[in-house]
């Protein structure tokens, strides 16, 4: 029998790395979420050194992700879109900005190809990034794979506001301790 359901789990630590009541009012703010939640997973869980989260526009935390492709056997289940995932589900829509809201999501990382194409049909009105795609090449064994040339045009031509480096040393020393454990997952 073929499954009738698919289940994602993040782990349970989560609501220990971030704080629910608090409001993230700037770009720095949000992107140290998305940092601790990386460096956590990857200290706590031995998962991907990469951390995602969704903020509405009056700084809530929505939703938040980490990697767990390994833990979930899912390729799916990166840190974008396990936080997309659950903020959809949260606010009960499949594009997040539907209701007329603005939605910020922040990575340490920058989307890889797979993240990059959610990211076009989730419904977020900005994209904050740390680490850049040739750094998790340089630091780690991950292939982030193609993106289109001018990507940043890409989402901006569809109303996705994208700022770049953003705490970008703090994610790359995520990314180096990693890289340094010869991990592969």
């Amino acid at each position: 029998m073929l499954p009738h359901e698919i289940r994602l789990a993040l782990p349970a630590w989560l609501d220990e790395v971030v704080d629910t009541q608090r409001r993230y009012l700037d770009d720095v703010d949000r992107m140290t979420v998305a940092i601790a939640l990386a460096r956590a997973n990857v200290t706590r869980e031995r998962g991907g050194p990469f951390g995602a989260a969704v903020f509405d526009g009056a700084g809530r935390l929505v939703a938040a992700g980490v990697n767990r492709v390994v833990a979930q056997h899912c390729s799916a289940a990166h840190a974008e879109m396990l936080a997309y995932m659950g903020a959809q589900q949260r606010l009960g829509r499949f594009r997040l900005n539907a209701d007329g809201g603005r939605y910020v999501l922040a990575t340490s990382a920058q989307p890889c190809c797979q993240c990059y194409g959610a990211t076009v049909w989730a419904g977020i009105d900005e994209l904050l990034i740390g680490a850049r795609t040739e750094d998790v090449e340089r630091l780690t064994p991950f292939d982030e794979g193609p993106l289109p040339a001018d990507w940043t045009g890409e989402l901006a031509r569809r109303g996705i506001a994208v700022r770049r480096d953003i705490l970008r040393e703090q994610a790359c020393a995520v990314l180096a301790d990693y890289g340094r454990q010869g991990l592969a997952y």
